[in-house]
Formats: structure tokens, C-alpha cells, sequence
């Protein structure tokens, strides 16, 4: 039982790791949809630039007109985020982020930005009976300068065509990373008409890592559950279309997140999404995707709604409420349940650590590790015990076994009176072992998608949240498993799968964590070396024993009925 045990543990840790094994080919450009509008942004490093509007003397894509007004970009600068606003189209043309930077190739040391060139961020057309007004082509006016400011801050701009005009005000609040969005559309009849709000073509790349980035980028909703569909599970060959309604609809990659928020007081739900996949040249599968969320608007023509652009820390997500914390929900559909709730807990406790011990995240990892092994510590003593006094066991155990083997009830009736005599549970090796299992599920989450862990470096390591460049420290930790196994086995008598299992399980999880975040590995790390003790003190006990029971006839029958005995008075 024991080994089948082991067995199932390394199938169950294989079926639930190995999906982060699976490399995807990064694309090579990311080109904006043949229908977005085609502006240049200014450019942006990771020092403070003097605020100031930048232009782009182009006119719009398809606008239709030759006689266009440059287009401004006002910027708004928070403690948290710097945001630009185009007159063209009143879009979001930047949302650069103060405290986290770019770690892509070519872009590292800058401030990631969330709005990529050709963005269709919060850029908007009116759907009219049989036509559609691009409103994203439109020159707004604004009074509005470009400014730094720790309070809230509206940026007001409004544009007319004929019969219709429209008025859009952006609130930027200083504390949080939602930029409230009201605004008004007049002149366009007694029926009203369908907002649609752009939200595409995806986020750019900010991270070292391009193919990890990749799987992670996709679209979530949320009506009564949030469902997320990743780009590359897109059919490129077709758009597809979401009813509502929906509380809100964002776009992710690994870290960060822009999400349309609409249930904020006077907001209407999100009626509902179209997603047209955007795959590169020569690849078979989507990266981007042009996204549309839909309002409706009535005669009167108001609309509002909420602009979340950030990264996903839970904390900041759990405070918008809605559930838009599950924006980045850990664990896959079937463990969520279990996992999220203690991986959570785990984030909390590790965030607490750093901020009120005052510890680098590298050291919160190694307190982390040693506290869940002093906390699992007892779980972990019953089970070894149980399975020691299974293993005293064994030779009468098998005796019953061949002498009533061609009598199962009496066989089974006899193993419970030999259990009972023994004061042995047969399982009581097993649930204390699956008992922490959710515990581990959770730290793998948590160490592979915890945002605070991004870009922290500890000893030579220079980023937790990446895969060791040297390979040191996988190499520990399949080590420090052998040497956990190896004295495990102290005092038990010589078994060839046993050995075969000492040696190949640490090899295979070495493997298999070669990729995975340092920050994972160095928890698992000391998490064995820290048990190293306790299997050293089990494993005395055990060679006590063996020498007790070997000592003579008497003594090996006396030694487990003290212990059953003592059970018994309990």
C-alpha cells in the first residue's frame, strides 16, 4: 500500500504541474487589427519625463477626412499611473504603471505600459439603426492639460458631427487604478442606439518570459461565474459572440489586467462581446484579438462605466468588488474550491511577512518554509508512526494472508483482529499525507502567478517569480529530496522499489522543476531540508525498535501490545 501510495502521489503531482511545462512559440510582431486606428504614442522610459502633450501629425485611418486636426495626447499623472488621453477619439492611448517595470526584451527598465500603439482602449462607435458611427475617428476638444496630481482629476472632452454630439469626462483617482467614465450622446433619435467600447487588440508583452506571457493572455467575463478563454484556444477563423449581461469584461495576460467595469451606481450591465481573433503572420493560433464590449444607450443618451487597468494584486481586485478578484482565480475548474481559499491565505501571509517584518521576499520564503513544516509537523509524525507500526506488522500480517488465502472473509475478519490487537489504522499513513495536499496545490499556485513576487531578487537569483538561469537551485531541492527520502529509509528492511524510488523521484522533480519559479523551488527546498530532522528522529525510533524486537521472542511480542495497550487506555 505504501508504495502504491508514492505511486499515486508523483502521478498527481505530474497531472497537475506538467501544464505549465507546455512551451507555446511566441509571436514575433504584434501588429493593431486592420480596422483600429493607427496613432503614434509618445514614448515612455522608466524616469519621471517632463509632462507635456505629445502630437502625431497623421490623421485617422478611415476617417474620412483630409483636413484632420492633429491629434493631443493629455497625460494625467498619479502616484500609481500615468494615463494619456487622445483627442482622437477620447481613447486611452498610454496607462503606465509607477511601480512596475517592463521585463520584456528590448523593453526592460521602463514602466510597462498596458496600452499598446494601435490600442482600442476605451475607443468607441455608435450603432444606429443600420449604422455605425467610428467615433474613435473623431477629434475631441479638451481645456484639459497634461498634470501630476495626487487627487481625483476629470479630463472632460467633447466632439460634434452633424446632428450628434459627444461628451466624455475621465475621473482619475490617485489611491486606486480605476479611472471612472461618464459620458453623453445627443442627436441620435427617439430609439437610442448600441455603444460599442473597444477593448482590444490584447496587452502588450512585459514579461522576460514571452511563451508563459502568452498562455495567459485572454479574455474573461463575468455574469454569474467569471469564465476566462485564452487567445490561443480562439478559432481564428471566426468571431465570436458573448451575450450578457456582465458585470464586467477584461482582458489579462500573467501580471496585469484592463477590465470594463459596469456596475458602478447609474451603470448599465454590459450587454454583451464580440471577439475577433487577430492570429500573427505565418502562426496557427491567436495572440490578440479585437474585443468589443456593447451598452446600451438610450435616447438620452448617457452612458457610464469604470476602466480598471493594473496588476492583478488580489488585494486591489477584491476591493472592486463583484467578484473581480477571480479575475486571476488559482488553480484550474474542479480544485478552485479547495485551492483558493488557502492559496489566499498563503498570499496574505506572505505579503504580511514582508511588509510588517520588514523582510525581502527571498527570506519570507525561507521563514515560509520552516513555519509550514513546524506547522505540518505533527500530521507528519502520525503518519510516519502509523506507517511504522504497519511495517512491525508485516510478518504476522502475511502469515494471516497465506494461511487464509482461500477465505476472504476470514482473511479480512483476522487482518481487523490483528489491526485492533496492535492498535494499527491502515490508513493511518495515508490522510495525514493527503491532508496538506491542498496546501501544496495552493504554493504552487501562488509561487507561480503572486505578482509581489515579480522581479524580486534574492542571492543569485534575480527574479522569484522566474525559473532559476543558473539551474542552482533545482539542483537543491532535488538533493534535499534524496537526502529527505534516504534517511526515511533508515531502519527499513531493503526494498528494490523503494530504492529505485529513492533515486528516481528526485531526479524527476528535478526535471520537472527546472522551468518552474525559483521563488517554488526555493520553497520546496527548504521545506525538505527542514524535515530532514524529523525523518532523522523517526528513523531512531524505528532502529530502536527493530532492535528491540530482534532482542529475543519475549521482547517482540511485548513491545507492540504496550503500544496497543497504551492506545486503548487513551
Amino acid at each position: 500500500m505504501d508504495r502504491r501510495f508514492i505511486w499515486a502521489m508523483a502521478l498527481m503531482t505530474l497531472v497537475v504541474m506538467a501544464p505549465a511545462l507546455l512551451k507555446k512559440k511566441p509571436p514575433v510582431t504584434v501588429s493593431a487589427p486592420a480596422d483600429s486606428v493607427t496613432t503614434v504614442t509618445p514614448a515612455y522610459d522608466s524616469a519621471p519625463a517632463p509632462l507635456a502633450p505629445a502630437t502625431a501629425p497623421a490623421p485617422a485611418v478611415g476617417s474620412g477626412f483630409t483636413d484632420a486636426a492633429p491629434e493631443d495626447t493629455i497625460l494625467v499623472r498619479t502616484p500609481l499611473a500615468t494615463y494619456g488621453v487622445s483627442t482622437r477619439g477620447a481613447r486611452i492611448v498610454a496607462a503606465l504603471l509607477e511601480r512596475y517595470a517592463d521585463q520584456a526584451p528590448g523593453e526592460k527598465g521602463k514602466r510597462a505600459n498596458l496600452a499598446a500603439p494601435g490600442s482600442e482602449l476605451l475607443g468607441l462607435r455608435l450603432v444606429v439603426g443600420a449604422d455605425t458611427l467610428r467615433l474613435d475617428d473623431w477629434d475631441f476638444v479638451t481645456s484639459a492639460t497634461s498634470t501630476s496630481t495626487d487627487v481625483a482629476k476629470t479630463v472632460e472632452l467633447t466632439s460634434s458631427r452633424g446632428d450628434v454630439t459627444v461628451g466624455i469626462a475621465y475621473t482619475f483617482r490617485p489611491d486606486d487604478y480605476v479611472v471612472s467614465v461618464v459620458g453623453s450622446i445627443s442627436g441620435i433619435g427617439p430609439n437610442g442606439g448600441l455603444l460599442l467600447v473597444g477593448m482590444g487588440p490584447g496587452l502588450p508583452n512585459t514579461e522576460a518570459n514571452l511563451s508563459e506571457n502568452e498562455r495567459s493572455m485572454g479574455f474573461v467575463t463575468m455574469a454569474q461565474s467569471s469564465k476566462f478563454k485564452a487567445f490561443q484556444s480562439l478559432d481564428t477563423a471566426e468571431v465570436a459572440t458573448l451575450s450578457g449581461p456582465f458585470d464586467w469584461v477584461g482582458v489579462k495576460s500573467k501580471y496585469f489586467v484592463t477590465a470594463l467595469l459596469a456596475f458602478e451606481p447609474g451603470a448599465v450591465p454590459i450587454g454583451g462581446m464580440t471577439v475577433r481573433p487577430l492570429p500573427m503572420p505565418g502562426q496557427k493560433k491567436a495572440y490578440n484579438a479585437s474585443i468589443w464590449a456593447s451598452l446600451p444607450v438610450t435616447s438620452v443618451g448617457g452612458f457610464q462605466y469604470g476602466l480598471y487597468a493594473g496588476p492583478m494584486e488580489y488585494s486591489r481586485l477584491a476591493k472592486v468588488g463583484h467578484d473581480f478578484d477571480d479575475v486571476n482565480p488559482y488553480g484550474w475548474p474542479g480544485f478552485r474550491t479547495v485551492i483558493r481559499p488557502v492559496a489566499v491565505g498563503v498570499r496574505w501571509m506572505l505579503v504580511w511577512m514582508h511588509e510588517n517584518l520588514h523582510l525581502a521576499y527571498g527570506m519570507v520564503l525561507v521563514l515560509f518554509g520552516i513555519l509550514v513544516r513546524l506547522v505540518l509537523w505533527p500530521l507528519n509524525q502520525k503518519a510516519m508512526r502509523s506507517t511504522m507500526a504497519m511495517q512491525a506488522i508485516q510478518p504476522e500480517l502475511k502469515e494471516i494472508q497465506t494461511k487464509y488465502k482461500d477465505e476472504p472473509a476470514k482473511l479480512q475478519q483476522e487482518m481487523f483482529k490483528l489491526y485492533k490487537e496492535h492498535g494499527v489504522n491502515p490508513l493511518g499513513g495515508c490522510w495525514p499525507m493527503l491532508l496538506p495536499m491542498p496546501v501544496l496545490l495552493a504554493l504552487f499556485f501562488v509561487f507561480q502567478n503572486t505578482i509581489e513576487l515579480r522581479g524580486q531578487a534574492f542571492l543569485w537569483l534575480p527574479d522569484l517569480a522566474q525559473p532559476d538561469p543558473l539551474y542552482i537551485i533545482p539542483l537543491i531541492m532535488g538533493l534535499s529530496m534524496f537526502g529527505l527520502t534516504k534517511m526515511g529509509q533508515r531502519g527499513i528492511p531493503p526494498n528494490p522499489q523503494m530504492k529505485m524510488m529513492m533515486y528516481v523521484m528526485p531526479v524527476m522533480m528535478t526535471v520537472l522543476f527546472l522551468n518552474f519559479a525559483s521563488g517554488l523551488n526555493l520553497y520546496y527546498a527548504v521545506s525538505n531540508i527542514a524535515s530532514i530532522p524529523q525523518q532523522w528522529l523517526i528513523s531512531q525510533e524505528r532502529m530502536k525498535l527493530n532492535a528491540l524486537r530482534n532482542g529475543g521472542g519475549e521482547k517482540k511480542q511485548e513491545a507492540p501490545k504496550k503500544k496497543g495497550s497504551a492506545k486503548k487506555k487513551q
